[in-house]
C-alpha cells in the first residue's frame, strides 16, 4: 500500500487508452520527480505532505500542468497526442524559466527532440536549416552560422544550457562554433529571435541560440539504460556513431555518450561534383549528473568535449592559391556545475548558483603554392562563468527572475612562420593581443504579469566591461563601456486559440577583443586593430498573431530593427599588405532591418499534416546608402508529414531560396559570391522512418532532382542527389 506520503498516477494515451512508458513527472518548485514504467505508473516519494502542482511532459503529447495532493487515491492521467508541435513547446529562453510557448509574446523557434531524432542532422548548423527565422550561412563544410533576422556572429548569441557560448575573440561575420556541439546530445533548439539582451546581455541584437543538452532523469529503483547510434551517407560523406549510458535512481541520475564522426569530401549537385579538400573527422563526449541532495536541493555537475581535425576552409584553396588551409584542431571543452534550491518563500522560490569553465582552442595552418612558408597559428580562449538567479513568484499573477552574473575571457594568441626549405621557424604576433582578457558584469531583472486578458513582460539590464589588449608595438589599453537596455512585451488574449503579441526592446553588443586586437588577413581582407570603439545598440520593434487551435497552428511576425554606432570594416586608403587590401574597423554606420516571418501546421487528417514558412529580410546601411551585408534573401519551405500508429513517418519536403542580388561593396568584394548576386534554388527531399520500442530507422533522399545550389554566402555549395541511413537501438 501506498505511503500517505506520495503523489502516484498512471498515465493512458487519450485516444487509444494504452499505458505510456517513459513519461517524465515533476514536482514544480521541488527537486522530486520521475518517469512512468512500462504499464504508465508512476509514484513520488515526499516528507512534506500538503498541495502540489505536477508537470507531466513526453515528447509528442501535449505537457500538462495538474494540482494534486498527497493524500489523494491513484489519479489517472490522459496526455493528448499532439501532431503538431508550432507553439506547443514549453521554452526556456524566453525568461530564462519554463514557460509555455504559445502565451509568449515572444517569436520563438523550437526544434524538438521528436524533430532531431527523425531528421538526424550530421551537424548542430545543418539541424536548423529551415528554421523559422533562421539562415544558415556556411563558410566551410566543418562551419555554420545562424543568421536571425539579419545579424550573424558577434550579433547573435549563442548559448548552452545557459552559458554563453560567444567569448571575447567572436568575430563580426559568420562564424564555425555552433559546429562544436554534438547533434546527437541536444534535447531542443530554441530560437528566440529580434530580443535578448536584456536576458542574456552582449551580442543578443538579432536573437538567441539556445542548445539545451540531454538531461538523465531520476527512477523509483536502480535502472541501467542505453542507446547505440549509427548513421552511413552516400559517397562516404558521413560514418557517424555514438554511444550513451544512463544509470539512475531515486537520488542519483547520471547519463554519458561518446561519439565519432567521419566526413568525407562534400558531393555537389549538378556537375558541380566533389567538393575538395571538405571532409574532416570529429571526436566528442559528454557527461551529465544530477544528485538530489535533498526533497530542496539538487546539483548538476556536467562536462562536454569535442574535437576537429584539419577541417579544410574551401574556398580559400578554391579561389585563394592556398595549398591548404585549415582549423586544427578546432575544440571545445565545456565543463558546469550548478545548484538549485527551492524554496516556499514567493520572492526567493529558487535560487540557482551555476559556475562554468569554457575553453576553446582553434589551431590555422596554411601554405600558398607559391610559398615555402607554413603558417601556424593558435589562438585559446578561457571563459569563466557564474551566475545567481532568483525566481520569484510574489502572487498567482505576478513572476519575476533576476540575478548576477559575471564572465571572464583570458585570450592566450601566438603564430609561427616555418620555412620548409630551410627548417626555420619565426615566432610572430597571433591574430589577437596575446595575454588579452575581457571581463564582463551584469545585472538584470524580468518581470511578467499574466492578468485575465493581457500578459505583461517587462524587464532591464545594467552591463559593465573590462577589456585590455596587450599589443607589443602599440602597448596596451583598456576600454570600460557599459550599457543599460529595457524591454516590453505584450500578449492580448483575443480568443483562446488567437494571440496579438507586440514588444519593443533595446541591445547592445560591446566591442571585443577582435574589435579592439585583430591584426591579420581575415576572410579576404587584412584587418588592424583599433583601440577607440564603441558599443553596437538597437532598437526592435514587433508586432505578431499566434494561433493554436485543436488542427490549426500559426505564428506571423513583422519586425524592424534600428541599429546605430554599428562597427564596420573601412578601408585604409589604398594600402595593401600581403596582396590583401586593408580595413580598419570604426563606429561608422546607422542601418536598419525589416520583415516578414511566417509558418502554420495544419492537421488534414488524423495520420497527415501540412507545414511551411516563409522569411522576408530587407536590410539597409544608411550611412553607406547600401544593403546590409550578407542579408539573406526571401526563403521558406513547404511540406507533408505522414505519422502512422505503428511508428511509421513520411516527410517530403521542399525548400527554396529566391535569388540575392541586392549586394553590399563587402559583398561584392567577398569571393565567396558573384558579383551578380547568389542565385535562387530549390530542394526536394524526402525523409522516413520507423520507431518501435527499443529500435529506431530513418533515412532521407536529399536533393531528390540533384540540383546545384549554394546558400547566399556560403563558402561551399549543397549537398547534391544523396541519401543517408540511420539507426538507433535502446536498452
Amino acid at each position: 500500500m501506498a505511503s500517505a506520503q506520495s503523489i502516484r498516477g498512471r498515465i493512458l494515451d487519450a485516444d487509444t487508452k494504452a499505458p505510456l512508458p517513459s513519461v517524465t513527472v515533476v514536482l514544480l518548485h521541488t527537486t522530486l520527480g520521475t518517469v512512468s514504467n512500462q504499464e504508465g505508473y508512476f509514484e513520488i516519494y515526499t516528507k512534506t505532505p500538503g498541495n502540489y502542482k505536477i508537470r507531466i511532459t513526453r515528447v509528442g503529447y501535449e505537457p500538462l500542468d495538474l494540482n494534486t495532493t498527497t493524500d489523494q487515491t491513484l489519479m489517472e492521467v490522459a496526455l493528448k497526442p499532439t501532431f503538431l508541435q508550432l507553439n506547443k513547446a514549453v521554452v526556456i529562453t524566453a525568461q530564462r524559466y519554463e514557460t509555455n510557448q504559445f502565451n509568449r509574446p515572444e517569436a520563438i523557434s523550437v526544434i524538438t527532440q521528436k524533430e532531431l531524432d527523425q531528421r538526424a542532422p550530421r551537424s548542430t548548423p545543418e539541424a536548423l536549416m529551415g528554421t523559422t527565422g533562421v539562415w544558415m550561412q556556411k563558410t566551410n563544410h566543418g562551419g555554420g552560422s545562424p543568421f536571425i533576422r539579419g545579424l550573424t556572429g558577434q550579433q547573435t548569441l549563442l548559448l548552452i544550457d545557459g552559458i554563453r557560448l560567444n567569448n571575447a575573440t567572436f568575430r563580426s561575420g559568420p562564424n564555425q562554433y555552433l559546429n562544436t556541439i554534438d547533434p546527437q546530445n541536444i534535447s531542443q533548439i530554441e530560437i528566440l529571435r529580434g530580443s535578448g539582451s536584456v536576458q542574456y546581455g552582449s551580442d543578443a541584437m538579432g536573437g538567441v541560440a539556445q542548445i539545451l543538452t540531454k538531461n538523465p532523469v531520476f527512477t523509483d529503483s536502480l535502472s541501467v539504460n542505453g542507446s547505440v547510434y549509427g548513421k552511413y551517407m552516400s559517397a562516404g560523406m558521413e560514418k557517424s556513431g555514438r554511444a550513451e549510458v544512463s544509470v539512475s535512481n531515486t537520488k542519483v541520475a547520471f547519463l554519458g555518450g561518446l561519439a565519432y564522426r567521419s566526413f568525407g569530401d562534400l558531393v555537389a549537385g549538378g556537375d558541380l561534383g566533389v567538393q575538395k579538400p571538405t571532409g574532416y573527422d570529429q571526436i566528442s563526449g559528454d557527461l551529465k549528473a544530477k544528485i538530489r541532495l535533498s526533497e530542496r536541493y539538487l546539483f548538476t555537475a556536467a562536462w562536454q568535449k569535442l574535437e576537429q581535425k584539419q577541417v579544410p576552409v574551401f574556398h580559400k584553396v578554391q579561389l585563394e592559391n592556398f595549398a591548404y588551409n585549415y582549423f586544427d584542431p578546432q575544440r571545445r571543452q565545456l565543463t558546469y556545475a550548478r545548484l538549485e534550491a527551492f524554496h516556499n518563500n514567493p520572492w526567493f522560490r529558487k535560487v540557482t548558483l551555476t559556475g562554468s569553465l569554457q575553453q576553446t582552442l582553434e589551431g590555422r595552418k596554411s601554405q600558398k603554392n607559391d610559398s615555402p612558408i607554413l603558417v601556424s597559428e593558435l589562438d585559446k580562449v578561457n571563459t569563466w562563468g557564474a551566475v545567481m538567479a532568483i525566481d520569484s513568484e510574489p502572487t498567482s499573477y505576478w513572476k519575476a527572475h533576476s540575478g548576477i552574473e559575471y564572465y571572464y575571457d583570458q585570450v592566450n594568441s601566438t603564430r609561427e612562420d616555418i620555412n620548409l626549405k630551410t627548417d626555420t621557424r619565426m615566432a610572430k604576433r597571433g591574430l589577437y593581443p596575446n595575454g588579452s582578457t575581457a571581463s564582463n558584469l551584469a545585472l538584470f531583472s524580468l518581470h511578467t504579469l499574466e492578468l485575465d486578458k493581457f500578459v505583461l513582460s517587462a524587464g532591464g539590464r545594467f552591463n559593465a566591461f573590462d577589456i585590455t589588449v596587450k599589443e607589443k608595438e602599440l602597448g596596451a589599453s583598456t576600454i570600460r563601456p557599459s550599457a543599460l537596455v529595457g524591454s516590453f512585451s505584450a500578449l492580448y488574449k483575443l480568443h483562446p486559440h488567437h494571440h496579438l503579441v507586440s514588444s519593443v526592446n533595446t541591445s547592445f553588443r560591446a566591442p571585443n577583443i577582435d574589435d579592439l586586437g585583430t591584426l591579420g588577413i581575415v576572410d579576404f581582407r587584412y584587418e588592424v586593430p583599433n583601440t577607440s570603439l564603441k558599443p553596437e545598440k538597437a532598437l526592435n520593434m514587433e508586432l505578431g498573431w499566434k494561433a493554436r487551435t485543436k488542427r490549426f497552428s500559426s505564428q506571423v511576425a513583422f519586425f524592424r530593427s534600428n541599429l546605430s554606432n554599428i562597427i564596420g570594416r573601412v578601408r585604409s586608403g589604398n594600402d595593401s599588405i600581403q596582396g590583401y587590401q586593408v580595413y580598419l574597423k570604426e563606429n561608422v554606420a546607422e542601418a536598419y532591418l525589416k520583415g516578414l516571418e511566417a509558418d502554420a501546421e495544419w492537421q488534414l487528417a488524423p495520420t497527415l499534416a501540412a507545414y511551411g514558412n516563409l522569411v522576408y529580410t530587407y536590410g539597409q546601411n544608411i550611412t553607406a546608402q547600401e544593403p546590409l551585408r550578407r542579408i539573406p534573401p526571401l526563403h521558406g519551405k513547404l511540406g507533408l508529414s505522414y505519422r502512422a500508429r505503428q511508428g511509421i513517418w513520411i516527410q517530403p519536403q521542399y525548400m527554396f531560396a529566391a535569388k540575392q542580388s541586392r549586394l553590399a561593396q563587402g559583398d561584392i568584394d567577398d569571393n565567396r559570391i558573384a558579383n551578380t548576386g547568389t542565385p535562387a534554388w530549390s530542394l526536394l527531399n524526402l525523409n522516413a522512418g520507423y520507431s518501435y520500442r527499443w529500435f529506431s530507422v530513418s533515412m532521407e533522399l536529399h536533393n531528390i532532382r540533384n540540383k546545384a545550389y549554394r546558400t547566399h554566402g556560403s563558402g561551399v555549395d549543397g549537398y547534391g542527389r544523396s541519401f543517408w541511413l540511420a539507426t538507433q537501438i535502446r536498452f
